[in-house]
């Protein structure tokens, strides 16, 4: 504890000390970028390869789809300027002419039926489109989807960023590199990447709804809460995704700042890999769940910005069981279905993280929670690429991760999580099979009826909370801190934020 007050008292003196310095001064040759700051580096920029909220922060600035969801998650046009569904598993789409790739390309149909194509043979993001049979061009500027049932979702989900349209001729020529070098039809063009610190972007001039207001745009990797809220303060970035609670206040009082919150698509999990003894037993899985307190960590770990889940859904998406079951504490029982396991002394595991202070925070109180149990939780910070890699693989037995419903309709929040179809990088990180629950996520895909589709989700819903694959502790509010000189920024649920319209005043 005296370490870690120490550590607090000289991030604490160090930004007064860098405040002292002036914006201009700490952001040296970058005075004149929009530098925006995360907990994590990307993976890659190529969205066929990962589906990880970094990598899309950054890649939805450089690509379009071909259709978007507006920030109250209406479906409205992109690169397809207009569509139209001649029957129940066809859909016409007319795409924009004289769009041009940042390699100076012009965007056509066959580069949307390549893209569409490469991702349904890609393993991490093919159960976005796999509902796909067949993509036509019948001409250089109109594409044809054809689907392999009715699926009400698919407009929402060619919105995902992961179906970012890519130069066919780009994505040959780099190759394997191609998520080094990225090429899309977006409002900012890729420039560099240091591994590990910042990724840089500068307009493009040629963007068909007009250059960007900001010439260059930096993305910097800060892990540490605490760290991006000073580099917030002291002007050395100007805009701050996830806002810890404890630097909430401060920011909020800060005149130079602005704090925005609000209900997201999030929600933030403990994941088993059910492949792994003693988690293959179901009755281990639920032992876990009766010796945690979700509303203690909640309370300590995310101060009133979260609340308490009862599904891998939440309230904001379409398909939510609000009866699914709640688990509350209860050692006793978590102390007998051990025993009743063949583990009357508990037992020992360990549990993956990543460099997140939420989830650092959130897995030291649960450890102490699981000690009462006797379940006896060995913590491991893992860096975020090989925390992804290894979770893919299934080298881990309990894992601490989040997942954002984007599209806000159930099939994208649960399908990949749950489906045995989806084992590894596409979601399934707990490797979760049960064929009574793909059948109901695979009924659920093609039914048309919204209300059967709801009773179908519910079912699966009810069935992750009795086998508990996977628990949900929260849904999460999204947080983001300004400077008071960033005008033009839009709050999403989906925590997923577009930079073109931002402008920035008195920078000089």
């Amino acid at each position: 504890m005296k370490k870690i007050m120490k550590l607090a008292f000289c991030l604490l003196i160090g930004a007064l000390f860098l405040t002292g310095c002036g914006k201009d001064a700490k952001r040296g040759a970058d005075k004149d970028a929009l530098i925006v700051a995360q907990g994590a580096d990307a993976k890659t920029l190529d969205p066929h390869a990962t589906n990880d909220q970094p990598s899309s922060a950054v890649a939805i600035q450089i690509y379009n789809t071909l259709v978007e969801q507006d920030p109250d998650m209406k479906i409205i046009p992109s690169l397809a300027e207009s569509w139209t569904q001649p029957d129940d598993t066809t859909t016409v789409f007319n795409l924009r002419r004289g769009v041009k790739f940042h390699n100076g390309e012009e965007l056509k149909s066959s580069d949307v039926k390549f893209t569409l194509d490469r991702a349904m043979a890609s393993p991490q993001v093919n159960f976005i489109v796999e509902v796909i049979s067949e993509v036509e061009t019948p001409d250089d500027y109109t594409v044809v989807v054809k689907t392999k049932q009715p699926f009400g979702a698919l407009l929402n989900h060619l919105a995902h960023s992961a179906m970012s349209i890519l130069s066919e001729k780009a994505v040959r020529e780099a190759g394997e590199k191609y998520g080094q070098n990225p090429v899309g039809t977006g409002p900012y063009k890729f420039v560099s990447w240091q591994s590990g610190d910042r990724i840089t972007l500068k307009a493009n001039p040629d963007y068909f709804e007009g250059k960007p207001a900001v010439e260059n745009v930096i993305f910097r990797n800060i892990p540490e809460n605490q760290s991006r809220a000073i580099a917030l303060e002291t002007g050395e970035v100007d805009i701050c995704y996830g806002i810890d609670v404890i630097d909430k206040e401060r920011i909020k009082g800060n005149k130079d700042l602005v704090y925005l919150e609000g209900p997201s698509l999030s929600m933030t999990y403990i994941g088993f890999n059910v492949q792994k003894k003693p988690l293959d037993d179901v009755r281990i899985r639920q032992a876990v769940c009766y010796a945690i307190d979700a509303d203690a960590i909640i309370e300590a770990v995310w101060k009133g910005a979260a609340t308490k889940a009862n599904s891998i859904i939440g309230p904001n998406v379409f398909g939510y069981n609000k009866d699914a079951r709640l688990w509350t504490r209860d050692v006793e029982k978590a102390k007998a279905l051990l025993a009743a396991a063949g583990y009357p002394d508990g037992f020992q595991v360990k549990i993956w993280l990543n460099d997140n202070q939420q989830r650092r925070d959130m897995a030291v109180i649960m450890q102490d929670q699981l000690k009462e149990a006797g379940i006896d939780m060995t913590i491991e910070m893992v860096e975020w690429a090989a925390f992804l890699d290894g979770t893919a693989r299934g080298d881990h037995e309990m894992y601490v991760l989040g997942w954002v419903t984007v599209t806000g309709d159930a099939d994208y929040g649960i399908y990949p999580l749950l489906h045995s179809s989806q084992h590894g990088g596409a979601g399934n990180r707990s490797f979760y099979t049960n064929p009574a629950v793909d059948e109901l996520l695979d009924q659920a895909k093609g039914e048309t009826d919204q209300e059967k589709r709801k009773a179908l989700y519910a079912q699966v819903q009810d069935a992750n909370q009795e086998q508990v694959p996977i628990f949900p502790v929260c849904y999460g509010y999204s947080s983001v801190g300004l400077r008071k000189n960033v005008k033009g920024f839009v709050l999403r649920a989906t925590s997923h934020y577009k930079l073109y319209g931002i402008t920035l005043e008195n920078t000089k």
